[in-house]
Protein backbone atom coordinates (compact mmCIF):
# COMPACT_ATOMS: atom_id res chain seq x y z
CA UNK A 1 0.00 0.00 0.00
CA UNK A 2 2.57 2.65 -1.19
CA UNK A 3 1.95 6.37 -0.12
CA UNK A 4 1.91 7.34 -3.89
CA UNK A 5 -0.79 5.43 -4.08
CA UNK A 6 -2.83 7.29 -1.46
CA UNK A 7 -1.65 10.61 -1.47
CA UNK A 8 -2.35 13.46 -3.88
CA UNK A 9 -1.15 17.29 -3.20
CA UNK A 10 -3.28 20.41 -4.71
CA UNK A 11 -1.58 23.63 -5.11
CA UNK A 12 1.29 25.05 -6.36
CA UNK A 13 3.43 22.20 -7.25
CA UNK A 14 0.51 19.60 -6.96
CA UNK A 15 -0.42 17.26 -9.11
CA UNK A 16 -0.81 17.85 -13.00
CA UNK A 17 -3.31 15.04 -13.52
CA UNK A 18 -6.88 15.88 -12.82
CA UNK A 19 -7.92 13.70 -9.78
CA UNK A 20 -10.82 11.03 -9.94
CA UNK A 21 -13.62 11.20 -7.15
CA UNK A 22 -13.23 7.63 -6.97
CA UNK A 23 -10.03 7.73 -5.95
CA UNK A 24 -9.70 11.25 -4.38
CA UNK A 25 -13.31 11.77 -3.14
CA UNK A 26 -15.50 14.65 -4.90
CA UNK A 27 -14.61 16.99 -2.44
CA UNK A 28 -10.99 16.90 -3.10
CA UNK A 29 -11.27 16.35 -7.29
CA UNK A 30 -13.59 19.31 -7.71
CA UNK A 31 -10.77 21.39 -5.56
CA UNK A 32 -8.18 20.13 -7.91
CA UNK A 33 -10.26 21.91 -10.08
CA UNK A 34 -10.80 25.23 -8.82
CA UNK A 35 -7.22 25.44 -8.17
CA UNK A 36 -6.51 25.02 -11.92
CA UNK A 37 -9.32 27.52 -12.75
CA UNK A 38 -6.97 30.13 -10.87
CA UNK A 39 -9.28 30.61 -8.23
CA UNK A 40 -7.99 31.02 -4.72
CA UNK A 41 -7.48 28.10 -3.12
CA UNK A 42 -5.84 27.09 0.23
CA UNK A 43 -3.38 24.47 -0.60
CA UNK A 44 -4.19 20.77 0.75
CA UNK A 45 -3.18 17.11 0.21
CA UNK A 46 -5.55 13.98 0.04
CA UNK A 47 -5.55 10.63 1.44
CA UNK A 48 -7.34 8.30 -1.01
CA UNK A 49 -11.12 6.56 -0.48
CA UNK A 50 -9.16 3.01 -1.14
CA UNK A 51 -7.57 3.53 2.47
CA UNK A 52 -10.85 4.30 4.31
CA UNK A 53 -11.70 0.21 4.74
CA UNK A 54 -8.23 -0.66 5.98
CA UNK A 55 -7.89 2.19 8.48
CA UNK A 56 -11.35 1.45 9.77
CA UNK A 57 -10.35 -2.33 9.73
CA UNK A 58 -6.77 -1.33 11.89
CA UNK A 59 -4.87 -3.14 9.46
CA UNK A 60 -1.10 -2.26 10.03
CA UNK A 61 0.01 -1.96 6.41
CA UNK A 62 -2.56 0.49 6.22
CA UNK A 63 -1.68 2.08 9.55
CA UNK A 64 2.13 2.74 8.44
CA UNK A 65 0.32 3.98 5.10
CA UNK A 66 -1.53 6.97 6.78
CA UNK A 67 1.40 8.07 8.92
CA UNK A 68 3.69 8.01 6.14
CA UNK A 69 1.12 10.08 3.51
CA UNK A 70 0.53 12.37 6.94
CA UNK A 71 4.06 13.10 7.35
CA UNK A 72 4.42 13.67 3.27
CA UNK A 73 1.46 15.42 3.02
CA UNK A 74 2.63 18.02 6.22
CA UNK A 75 5.74 18.85 4.33
CA UNK A 76 4.21 19.68 1.33
CA UNK A 77 1.90 22.13 3.06
CA UNK A 78 4.97 23.52 5.35
CA UNK A 79 7.18 23.93 1.94
CA UNK A 80 3.90 25.71 0.23
CA UNK A 81 2.78 28.12 3.17
CA UNK A 82 6.32 28.78 4.56
CA UNK A 83 4.60 27.73 8.07
CA UNK A 84 5.59 25.07 10.61
CA UNK A 85 3.38 22.32 12.13
CA UNK A 86 3.89 22.92 15.74
CA UNK A 87 5.71 25.93 14.89
CA UNK A 88 5.32 28.36 18.09
CA UNK A 89 5.91 31.31 16.19
CA UNK A 90 4.88 30.45 12.52
CA UNK A 91 2.45 27.86 13.63
CA UNK A 92 0.89 25.99 9.98
CA UNK A 93 -2.78 24.99 11.49
CA UNK A 94 -5.01 22.51 9.42
CA UNK A 95 -8.80 21.17 8.60
CA UNK A 96 -9.19 17.76 8.35
CA UNK A 97 -11.86 17.29 5.67
CA UNK A 98 -14.06 14.13 4.49
CA UNK A 99 -14.73 13.63 1.09
CA UNK A 100 -17.03 10.75 -0.52
CA UNK A 101 -17.24 9.92 -4.70
CA UNK A 102 -20.96 11.18 -3.94
CA UNK A 103 -21.27 14.30 -1.82
CA UNK A 104 -23.35 13.48 1.32
CA UNK A 105 -23.41 16.59 3.52
CA UNK A 106 -23.54 17.18 6.77
CA UNK A 107 -22.99 13.27 7.18
CA UNK A 108 -19.02 12.92 7.48
CA UNK A 109 -17.21 14.61 10.13
CA UNK A 110 -14.69 17.17 9.98
CA UNK A 111 -12.19 18.94 12.41
CA UNK A 112 -10.97 22.81 12.20
CA UNK A 113 -7.93 24.67 13.32
CA UNK A 114 -5.87 20.89 14.16
CA UNK A 115 -2.29 21.83 15.54
CA UNK A 116 -3.09 24.44 18.26
CA UNK A 117 -1.75 23.84 21.78
CA UNK A 118 -0.73 25.96 24.22
CA UNK A 119 2.35 27.04 22.71
CA UNK A 120 0.98 27.48 18.99
CA UNK A 121 -1.98 29.46 19.91
CA UNK A 122 0.50 31.88 21.66
CA UNK A 123 2.55 31.90 18.17
CA UNK A 124 -0.98 32.76 16.41
CA UNK A 125 -1.35 35.39 18.21
CA UNK A 126 2.42 36.81 17.26
CA UNK A 127 1.66 35.49 13.92
CA UNK A 128 -1.87 37.41 13.54
CA UNK A 129 -1.39 40.19 15.72
CA UNK A 130 -5.03 38.93 16.71
CA UNK A 131 -5.38 37.07 20.32
CA UNK A 132 -9.50 37.01 20.12
CA UNK A 133 -8.82 34.91 16.60
CA UNK A 134 -6.13 33.20 18.36
CA UNK A 135 -8.29 31.77 21.61
CA UNK A 136 -11.61 31.34 19.52
CA UNK A 137 -10.03 29.22 17.21
CA UNK A 138 -8.43 27.07 19.99
CA UNK A 139 -11.92 26.69 22.13
CA UNK A 140 -13.35 25.21 18.48
CA UNK A 141 -10.80 22.99 17.82
CA UNK A 142 -10.75 21.22 21.50
CA UNK A 143 -14.88 20.89 21.16
CA UNK A 144 -14.41 19.76 17.73
CA UNK A 145 -11.58 17.20 18.56
CA UNK A 146 -13.26 16.12 21.73
CA UNK A 147 -16.80 15.87 20.28
CA UNK A 148 -15.24 14.05 16.42
CA UNK A 149 -12.10 12.12 18.12
CA UNK A 150 -13.67 10.87 21.05
CA UNK A 151 -17.12 10.81 20.91
CA UNK A 152 -17.85 13.36 23.72
CA UNK A 153 -20.99 14.74 23.77
CA UNK A 154 -21.63 18.91 22.74
CA UNK A 155 -23.95 19.10 25.95
CA UNK A 156 -21.28 20.29 28.68
CA UNK A 157 -19.48 22.71 26.39
CA UNK A 158 -22.52 24.59 25.39
CA UNK A 159 -23.42 24.66 28.93
CA UNK A 160 -19.76 26.03 30.23
CA UNK A 161 -20.27 28.65 26.99
CA UNK A 162 -23.90 30.06 27.91
CA UNK A 163 -22.73 30.28 31.86
CA UNK A 164 -19.55 32.39 30.80
CA UNK A 165 -22.01 34.74 28.17
CA UNK A 166 -24.51 34.77 31.40
CA UNK A 167 -21.35 35.82 33.58
CA UNK A 168 -19.75 38.57 30.79
CA UNK A 169 -23.20 39.76 30.15
CA UNK A 170 -22.14 38.60 26.79
CA UNK A 171 -25.50 38.59 24.16
CA UNK A 172 -23.78 36.82 21.61
CA UNK A 173 -20.13 34.40 21.56
CA UNK A 174 -18.96 37.72 19.19
CA UNK A 175 -18.83 39.61 22.33
CA UNK A 176 -16.45 37.45 24.41
CA UNK A 177 -12.96 39.35 24.64
CA UNK A 178 -9.89 37.39 24.52
CA UNK A 179 -9.59 36.83 27.86
CA UNK A 180 -12.86 35.29 28.26
CA UNK A 181 -12.05 33.12 25.29
CA UNK A 182 -8.76 32.21 26.48
CA UNK A 183 -10.30 30.74 30.35
CA UNK A 184 -13.36 29.39 27.76
CA UNK A 185 -10.82 27.34 26.08
CA UNK A 186 -9.05 25.96 28.92
CA UNK A 187 -12.49 25.10 30.11
CA UNK A 188 -12.99 23.33 27.46
CA UNK A 189 -9.61 21.28 27.46
CA UNK A 190 -10.49 20.00 31.62
CA UNK A 191 -13.92 19.13 30.19
CA UNK A 192 -12.69 17.15 27.21
CA UNK A 193 -10.24 15.54 29.62
CA UNK A 194 -12.82 14.46 32.45
CA UNK A 195 -15.43 13.28 29.81
CA UNK A 196 -13.25 11.85 27.82
CA UNK A 197 -11.00 10.10 30.45
CA UNK A 198 -7.43 11.13 28.86
CA UNK A 199 -5.41 13.95 28.58
CA UNK A 200 -6.26 16.81 26.09
CA UNK A 201 -3.14 15.53 23.27
CA UNK A 202 -0.79 18.45 22.56
CA UNK A 203 1.25 17.31 20.17
CA UNK A 204 0.39 18.33 16.09
CA UNK A 205 1.35 15.16 15.14
CA UNK A 206 -0.72 12.99 17.24
CA UNK A 207 -3.44 15.36 16.90
CA UNK A 208 -3.41 15.07 13.17
CA UNK A 209 -3.60 11.40 13.20
CA UNK A 210 -6.27 10.86 14.99
CA UNK A 211 -8.23 13.16 13.53
CA UNK A 212 -7.66 11.34 10.43
CA UNK A 213 -8.49 8.13 11.87
CA UNK A 214 -11.61 9.53 13.40
CA UNK A 215 -12.78 11.41 9.90
CA UNK A 216 -12.23 8.07 7.94
CA UNK A 217 -14.15 6.44 10.90
CA UNK A 218 -17.67 8.21 10.24
CA UNK A 219 -17.93 6.65 6.84
CA UNK A 220 -19.66 4.14 9.55
CA UNK A 221 -21.77 6.44 11.42
CA UNK A 222 -25.11 5.46 11.91
CA UNK A 223 -26.37 8.60 10.01
CA UNK A 224 -23.58 8.33 7.35
CA UNK A 225 -25.11 4.51 6.90
CA UNK A 226 -28.70 5.51 6.49
CA UNK A 227 -27.80 8.75 4.31
CA UNK A 228 -26.11 6.12 1.82
CA UNK A 229 -29.39 3.88 2.25
CA UNK A 230 -31.99 6.38 1.22
CA UNK A 231 -30.12 7.72 -1.46
CA UNK A 232 -28.93 4.30 -2.96
CA UNK A 233 -25.14 5.46 -2.43
CA UNK A 234 -24.37 1.38 -1.70
CA UNK A 235 -22.28 1.38 -4.29
CA UNK A 236 -19.14 4.01 -2.43
CA UNK A 237 -16.34 2.15 -1.25
CA UNK A 238 -15.52 5.03 1.43
CA UNK A 239 -14.64 8.38 2.02
CA UNK A 240 -11.30 9.98 1.42
CA UNK A 241 -9.62 12.69 3.73
CA UNK A 242 -8.46 16.45 2.97
CA UNK A 243 -6.24 18.15 4.99
CA UNK A 244 -6.34 22.09 4.20
CA UNK A 245 -4.26 24.74 5.00
CA UNK A 246 -6.37 26.74 7.28
CA UNK A 247 -7.77 30.23 6.62
CA UNK A 248 -9.75 31.99 9.24
CA UNK A 249 -13.16 33.24 9.03
CA UNK A 250 -13.15 34.35 12.48
CA UNK A 251 -11.27 37.12 12.26
CA UNK A 252 -13.14 39.92 13.05
CA UNK A 253 -16.07 42.12 11.03
CA UNK A 254 -13.55 42.08 7.72
CA UNK A 255 -13.59 38.07 8.22
CA UNK A 256 -16.37 35.69 7.99
CA UNK A 257 -18.07 32.14 6.30
CA UNK A 258 -20.55 31.17 3.76
CA UNK A 259 -21.94 29.18 1.12
CA UNK A 260 -23.97 29.91 -1.90
CA UNK A 261 -26.38 27.94 -4.75
CA UNK A 262 -25.16 29.45 -8.15
CA UNK A 263 -29.24 29.30 -8.48
CA UNK A 264 -32.03 29.19 -6.13
CA UNK A 265 -32.05 25.37 -5.22
CA UNK A 266 -35.83 25.47 -4.12
CA UNK A 267 -37.18 26.92 -7.28
CA UNK A 268 -34.62 26.90 -10.12
CA UNK A 269 -34.39 31.04 -10.79
CA UNK A 270 -31.36 32.06 -11.72
CA UNK A 271 -29.84 34.26 -8.76
CA UNK A 272 -27.06 33.68 -6.57
CA UNK A 273 -28.58 32.29 -3.60
CA UNK A 274 -26.00 32.86 -0.81
CA UNK A 275 -26.21 32.79 3.74
CA UNK A 276 -22.77 34.59 5.12
CA UNK A 277 -21.90 35.18 8.49
CA UNK A 278 -19.26 37.81 9.48
CA UNK A 279 -16.44 36.51 12.05
CA UNK A 280 -17.62 32.86 11.82
CA UNK A 281 -15.57 29.54 10.71
CA UNK A 282 -17.82 27.45 7.90
CA UNK A 283 -19.12 24.99 10.79
CA UNK A 284 -21.23 28.03 12.58
CA UNK A 285 -22.91 28.03 8.67
CA UNK A 286 -23.62 24.76 8.06
CA UNK A 287 -24.41 23.57 11.48
CA UNK A 288 -27.33 25.62 11.32
CA UNK A 289 -26.77 26.84 14.74
CA UNK A 290 -26.61 30.82 13.89
CA UNK A 291 -28.53 32.82 12.12
CA UNK A 292 -26.69 33.90 8.88
CA UNK A 293 -27.73 37.28 7.05
CA UNK A 294 -27.84 37.02 2.98
CA UNK A 295 -25.68 37.88 0.54
CA UNK A 296 -26.71 42.30 0.29
CA UNK A 297 -25.07 42.18 3.87
CA UNK A 298 -21.80 40.98 2.25
CA UNK A 299 -22.03 43.22 -0.70
CA UNK A 300 -23.07 46.42 1.74
CA UNK A 301 -19.95 45.78 3.79
CA UNK A 302 -17.42 43.93 1.36
CA UNK A 303 -18.53 44.53 -1.88
CA UNK A 304 -15.06 43.50 -4.01
CA UNK A 305 -15.40 40.50 -2.09
CA UNK A 306 -18.98 40.07 -2.98
CA UNK A 307 -18.32 40.91 -6.30
CA UNK A 308 -15.31 38.53 -6.68
CA UNK A 309 -17.81 35.88 -5.79
CA UNK A 310 -20.48 36.30 -7.71
CA UNK A 311 -17.60 35.93 -10.70
CA UNK A 312 -16.27 33.36 -8.91
CA UNK A 313 -19.62 31.50 -8.98
CA UNK A 314 -20.89 32.00 -12.52
CA UNK A 315 -17.66 30.63 -13.47
CA UNK A 316 -17.55 27.53 -11.22
CA UNK A 317 -21.06 26.62 -12.95
CA UNK A 318 -19.88 27.22 -16.64
CA UNK A 319 -16.92 24.70 -15.30
CA UNK A 320 -18.98 22.37 -14.16
CA UNK A 321 -22.24 22.85 -16.08
CA UNK A 322 -24.51 22.72 -13.72
CA UNK A 323 -26.17 24.54 -10.27
CA UNK A 324 -22.96 24.50 -7.95
CA UNK A 325 -22.89 24.96 -3.83
CA UNK A 326 -20.11 26.51 -2.92
CA UNK A 327 -18.26 26.91 0.43
CA UNK A 328 -16.69 30.04 1.03
CA UNK A 329 -14.43 31.98 3.80
CA UNK A 330 -13.17 35.58 3.81
CA UNK A 331 -9.88 36.30 5.97
CA UNK A 332 -9.44 40.36 6.36
CA UNK A 333 -11.43 41.03 2.89
CA UNK A 334 -9.81 38.13 0.73
CA UNK A 335 -12.25 35.53 -0.48
CA UNK A 336 -11.29 32.07 -0.54
CA UNK A 337 -12.75 29.11 -2.19
CA UNK A 338 -13.26 25.77 -0.36
CA UNK A 339 -15.33 23.72 -2.25
CA UNK A 340 -17.69 23.52 -4.69
CA UNK A 341 -20.47 20.03 -5.65
CA UNK A 342 -23.33 19.91 -7.65
CA UNK A 343 -26.02 21.56 -5.37
CA UNK A 344 -28.81 19.44 -4.05
CA UNK A 345 -32.03 20.72 -5.27
CA UNK A 346 -35.75 20.39 -4.92
CA UNK A 347 -37.59 18.24 -7.85
CA UNK A 348 -39.24 21.46 -8.98
CA UNK A 349 -36.03 23.09 -9.21
CA UNK A 350 -34.40 20.29 -10.60
CA UNK A 351 -37.05 20.79 -14.06
CA UNK A 352 -36.37 24.24 -14.30
CA UNK A 353 -32.06 24.10 -14.24
CA UNK A 354 -32.39 21.47 -16.46
CA UNK A 355 -34.89 23.04 -18.54
CA UNK A 356 -32.74 26.65 -18.21
CA UNK A 357 -28.80 25.07 -18.65
CA UNK A 358 -29.77 23.50 -22.30
CA UNK A 359 -31.50 27.30 -23.13
CA UNK A 360 -28.17 28.89 -22.25
CA UNK A 361 -26.34 26.08 -24.10
CA UNK A 362 -24.22 24.42 -21.28
CA UNK A 363 -26.15 21.28 -21.78
CA UNK A 364 -27.81 19.44 -24.19
CA UNK A 365 -31.32 17.77 -24.08
CA UNK A 366 -29.85 14.13 -23.83
CA UNK A 367 -27.85 15.03 -20.55
CA UNK A 368 -30.79 17.38 -19.70
CA UNK A 369 -33.37 14.01 -20.15
CA UNK A 370 -30.33 12.01 -17.86
CA UNK A 371 -30.71 14.29 -15.07
CA UNK A 372 -34.20 14.50 -14.53
CA UNK A 373 -34.88 11.13 -15.96
CA UNK A 374 -35.68 9.66 -11.95
CA UNK A 375 -38.17 12.27 -11.31
CA UNK A 376 -41.90 12.11 -10.05
CA UNK A 377 -43.61 14.52 -12.02
CA UNK A 378 -46.20 14.57 -8.94
CA UNK A 379 -43.28 15.21 -6.85
CA UNK A 380 -42.00 18.39 -9.16
CA UNK A 381 -45.26 19.98 -8.89
CA UNK A 382 -46.09 23.89 -7.26
CA UNK A 383 -47.96 23.03 -4.10
CA UNK A 384 -50.05 25.75 -2.57
CA UNK A 385 -52.51 26.34 0.58
CA UNK A 386 -56.79 26.48 -1.06
CA UNK A 387 -58.43 29.45 0.64
CA UNK A 388 -56.51 32.08 3.60
CA UNK A 389 -55.41 31.61 6.95
CA UNK A 390 -54.13 33.93 9.54
CA UNK A 391 -50.18 32.76 10.20
CA UNK A 392 -49.21 33.07 13.59
CA UNK A 393 -45.38 33.33 12.81
CA UNK A 394 -42.94 33.56 10.13
CA UNK A 395 -39.71 32.16 9.47
CA UNK A 396 -36.93 31.59 6.56
CA UNK A 397 -37.93 29.69 3.69
CA UNK A 398 -35.18 26.93 2.62
CA UNK A 399 -37.13 24.28 0.55
CA UNK A 400 -40.52 25.69 -1.12
CA UNK A 401 -43.75 24.08 -1.59
CA UNK A 402 -46.62 23.49 1.40
CA UNK A 403 -47.08 21.37 3.64
CA UNK A 404 -49.25 20.01 7.30
CA UNK A 405 -48.95 17.57 9.28
CA UNK A 406 -48.62 16.56 13.18
CA UNK A 407 -45.68 17.96 15.38
CA UNK A 408 -42.36 15.75 16.80
CA UNK A 409 -40.06 16.77 18.15
CA UNK A 410 -37.45 14.20 17.60
CA UNK A 411 -36.91 11.28 14.96
CA UNK A 412 -38.22 8.69 17.04
CA UNK A 413 -41.71 10.42 17.34
CA UNK A 414 -41.83 11.27 13.87
CA UNK A 415 -41.55 8.18 13.09
CA UNK A 416 -43.94 6.79 15.30
CA UNK A 417 -46.52 9.10 13.78
CA UNK A 418 -46.08 8.62 10.50
CA UNK A 419 -46.43 4.30 11.16
CA UNK A 420 -49.66 5.59 12.16
CA UNK A 421 -50.79 7.03 9.05
CA UNK A 422 -50.54 11.23 9.28
CA UNK A 423 -47.99 13.48 8.05
CA UNK A 424 -45.50 15.05 10.34
CA UNK A 425 -44.05 18.11 10.93
CA UNK A 426 -40.47 17.84 12.31
CA UNK A 427 -40.14 20.45 14.76
CA UNK A 428 -36.58 21.38 16.08
CA UNK A 429 -34.72 24.34 18.13
CA UNK A 430 -32.23 23.70 14.90
CA UNK A 431 -31.88 20.66 12.62
CA UNK A 432 -28.37 18.81 12.53
CA UNK A 433 -27.36 15.56 10.11
CA UNK A 434 -28.14 13.35 12.88
CA UNK A 435 -32.04 13.75 12.44
CA UNK A 436 -31.92 12.54 9.03
CA UNK A 437 -33.94 9.76 9.62
CA UNK A 438 -36.72 11.99 10.81
CA UNK A 439 -36.56 13.72 7.53
CA UNK A 440 -36.92 10.69 5.31
CA UNK A 441 -40.60 11.00 6.91
CA UNK A 442 -41.45 14.49 7.53
CA UNK A 443 -43.53 16.42 5.53
CA UNK A 444 -41.85 19.78 6.84
CA UNK A 445 -38.99 20.50 8.95
CA UNK A 446 -39.45 23.98 11.07
CA UNK A 447 -36.41 25.18 13.57
CA UNK A 448 -36.03 28.44 15.65
CA UNK A 449 -32.03 28.81 14.33
CA UNK A 450 -29.84 28.09 11.35
CA UNK A 451 -30.24 29.47 7.90
CA UNK A 452 -30.99 28.58 4.25
CA UNK A 453 -27.89 26.62 3.50
CA UNK A 454 -27.27 24.70 6.53
CA UNK A 455 -26.62 21.36 6.08
CA UNK A 456 -29.93 20.19 7.52
CA UNK A 457 -31.79 22.46 4.64
CA UNK A 458 -29.85 20.90 1.75
CA UNK A 459 -30.45 17.61 2.78
CA UNK A 460 -34.35 18.34 2.94
CA UNK A 461 -33.94 20.24 -0.40
CA UNK A 462 -32.76 16.71 -2.07
CA UNK A 463 -35.33 14.63 -0.26
CA UNK A 464 -38.57 17.29 -1.46
CA UNK A 465 -39.26 18.20 1.92
CA UNK A 466 -40.54 22.06 2.74
CA UNK A 467 -38.53 23.66 5.31
CA UNK A 468 -38.61 26.41 7.53
CA UNK A 469 -35.81 27.99 9.51
CA UNK A 470 -34.87 30.81 12.04
CA UNK A 471 -38.14 31.32 13.11
CA UNK A 472 -37.88 34.15 15.63
CA UNK A 473 -41.30 33.23 17.56
CA UNK A 474 -40.90 29.85 18.10
CA UNK A 475 -39.15 28.23 21.21
CA UNK A 476 -38.82 24.51 21.57
CA UNK A 477 -39.04 23.05 24.95
CA UNK A 478 -38.47 19.54 23.97
CA UNK A 479 -37.97 18.00 27.67
CA UNK A 480 -41.98 19.23 28.25
CA UNK A 481 -42.33 17.87 24.65
CA UNK A 482 -43.99 20.65 23.69
CA UNK A 483 -43.20 24.56 21.46
CA UNK A 484 -44.56 27.92 21.78
CA UNK A 485 -45.33 30.08 18.73
CA UNK A 486 -45.84 33.66 19.20
CA UNK A 487 -47.29 32.89 22.39
CA UNK A 488 -49.27 29.83 21.59
CA UNK A 489 -48.43 26.39 23.14
CA UNK A 490 -48.12 23.77 20.27
CA UNK A 491 -48.25 20.05 21.71
CA UNK A 492 -46.88 16.92 20.11
CA UNK A 493 -49.57 15.81 18.12
CA UNK A 494 -51.26 18.95 17.35
CA UNK A 495 -51.80 20.08 13.66
CA UNK A 496 -49.28 22.41 11.72
CA UNK A 497 -49.36 23.82 8.10
CA UNK A 498 -45.81 25.24 6.88
CA UNK A 499 -45.77 27.84 3.71
CA UNK A 500 -42.23 27.05 2.25
CA UNK A 501 -42.85 30.17 -0.33
CA UNK A 502 -43.75 32.64 2.22
CA UNK A 503 -42.64 31.07 5.00
CA UNK A 504 -45.69 31.47 7.00
CA UNK A 505 -46.98 28.86 9.79
CA UNK A 506 -50.25 28.53 10.15
CA UNK A 507 -52.60 26.42 13.03
CA UNK A 508 -54.32 23.60 11.91
CA UNK A 509 -54.73 21.67 8.82
CA UNK A 510 -55.28 23.38 5.71
CA UNK A 511 -56.37 21.82 2.34
CA UNK A 512 -53.26 21.73 -0.34
CA UNK A 513 -53.16 21.79 -3.99
CA UNK A 514 -50.41 21.24 -6.42
CA UNK A 515 -50.33 22.82 -9.90
CA UNK A 516 -48.26 20.95 -12.50
CA UNK A 517 -45.02 23.15 -14.42
CA UNK A 518 -46.34 22.41 -17.43
CA UNK A 519 -43.89 24.62 -18.97
CA UNK A 520 -40.51 22.21 -18.11
CA UNK A 521 -42.75 19.34 -18.12
CA UNK A 522 -43.53 20.49 -22.13
CA UNK A 523 -40.14 21.01 -22.88
CA UNK A 524 -38.66 17.63 -21.48
CA UNK A 525 -41.59 16.05 -23.12
CA UNK A 526 -41.06 17.04 -26.40
CA UNK A 527 -37.15 16.27 -25.76
CA UNK A 528 -38.73 12.42 -25.21
CA UNK A 529 -40.36 12.75 -28.48
CA UNK A 530 -37.47 13.59 -30.48
CA UNK A 531 -34.97 10.79 -29.02
CA UNK A 532 -37.90 8.25 -29.29
CA UNK A 533 -38.83 9.30 -33.23
CA UNK A 534 -37.07 6.98 -35.80
CA UNK A 535 -33.90 8.21 -37.75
Amino acid sequence: MPATHNLFLIGPDGSNDPLTAEVAGAKAAELWRMARLGLTVPPAFVLSTGLCGPVNRGEEEAERALAQCLGEGIRYLERTTSRGFGDTRNPLLVSVRSGAARSMPGMLETVLDVGLNASTVRGLVRLTGNPRLAWDSYRRFVQDFAEVVWGVPAAPFATQLAALRRAESAKSDAELDPEALERLALDYRRIASDSGGRPFPDDPVEQLAAAARAVYRSWDGEKARAYRHLNRLADLCGTAVTVQAMVFGNGGGRSGAGVAFTRNPATGAKELYADFLFDAQGEDVVSGRRRPSDRNMLAQRLPEVALALAKGAERLEREFRDMQDIEFTVEDAKLYFLQTRAGKRTPRAALKIAVDLVREGLIDESEALRRVGDIDPRTAGIARFVGVAKAIARATPASAGVAGGRVAFDSARANALSDQGDPVILVRRETSTEDILGFSVAAGILTSVGGRTSHAAVVARQLGKVCLVGCPDLVVEGKKRRAVIAGLVIAEGDWLSLDGESGEIYLGRREIVRERPQAELAAIEKWKARFAAPA
